[in-house]
């Protein structure tokens, strides 16, 4: 669902949708009188994403429809009088570092938008949905710049108004998750760090297999630097999956050491829930030298709230 210039536009995904919106709008006196302004996401057959767990523009991915069966869709309700098709939509996928997947479904897009156009359906919106990458290590991901050149240079001959998402790259270099070094042990030549952080605070290592620069933030003054010895770094969620980093060139720590995992922006706190009864960590807002806590650290009160008790 979007919102621009006072105009909704409800994006649907399947013909039961569809029938959910005609039931609904038919209804006497239902919307004010006003047509809900609708968008079909279609999947046009784009093979993304950094993982195949985000990516969904494929056709054996759950999301939209097939062009085929989206156009049926279009056509059979051109001149209704309770809905209004004002766009077509599409997503391919999450943290995608090339501009050649975007270009080839932005590509077909708008070829679907001139065959509507040629039966008499002129769109007003194009949304491209987001997925551009950035870096967590040596990821080298097309600029917002190019990003957006690509699209307008496929999209401004249609002349509408393009909706596109490019929230990953804004906001996750922008977040840092800090953890506590709780202790370091060895077993068999193999080294862990275990930190208080865990795979509820940030989920992407264990969900996507994601990596996230991790280094200290605190050093005892006056310390030498020690080689990078490298390290297992690990959570205390009793599950072999609580795992940040493999063999990661950590260098030597101490209990209490305070840890930075790096990018965390997105998909962090969005992802992190209460596992394992472990409450959610505080989110604090950094700006210039002054701060301000904006989420407060969640109680063990907060973990029962919900809770009915006999």
């Amino acid at each position: 669902m979007s919102k621009e210039s006072g105009i909704l536009l409800f994006n649907i995904e399947s013909a039961e949708e569809l029938e959910s919106f005609l039931e609904e709008s038919s209804r006497p006196g239902a919307g004010g009188g006003r047509r809900p302004s609708l968008s079909i996401r279609v999947n046009p057959d784009v093979q993304a994403g950094g993982h195949p767990h985000i990516a969904t523009g494929h056709h054996e991915h759950k999301f939209g429809l097939d062009w085929s069966a989206a156009r049926d869709l279009y056509l059979a309700h051109r001149s209704s009088k309770w809905i209004a098709w004002q766009g077509i939509s599409a997503h391919i996928g999450s943290q995608i570092v090339s501009l050649a997947p975007f270009r080839r479904a932005v590509t077909r897009l708008a070829g679907y938008v001139a065959e509507l156009k040629n039966s008499g359906i002129a769109l007003r919106y194009l949304d491209i949905g987001g997925g551009l990458g950035v870096r967590y290590t040596n990821e080298q991901p097309a600029s917002r710049t190019a990003y957006a050149r690509m699209a307008a240079k496929i999209v401004k001959p249609l002349g509408l108004h393009l909706l596109l998402e490019p929230g990953r790259t804004i906001i996750a270099q922008a977040g840092v998750l800090l953890t506590r070094v709780v202790y370091a042990k060895t077993n068999r030549g193999k080294s862990f760090v275990i930190v208080d952080a865990g795979m509820n605070d940030l989920m992407r290592p264990a969900l996507y297999g994601a990596v996230h620069p991790i280094t200290r933030v605190t050093r005892a003054a006056g310390k030498a630097r020690t080689a990078a010895q490298r390290v297992d770094i690990v959570g205390p969620v009793c599950e072999t999956g609580d795992c940040f980093l493999k063999n990661w060139p950590l260098g030597e720590v101490e209990t209490n050491d305070v840890l930075a995992i790096w990018v965390t922006g997105a998909y962090g706190m969005s992802l992190a829930s209460n596992y394992n009864a472990r409450r959610r960590a505080a989110e604090v807002l950094v700006e210039g030298n002054r701060f301000r806590i904006i989420r407060s650290r969640e109680t063990h009160k907060d973990l029962l709230h919900g809770d009915i008790l006999a």
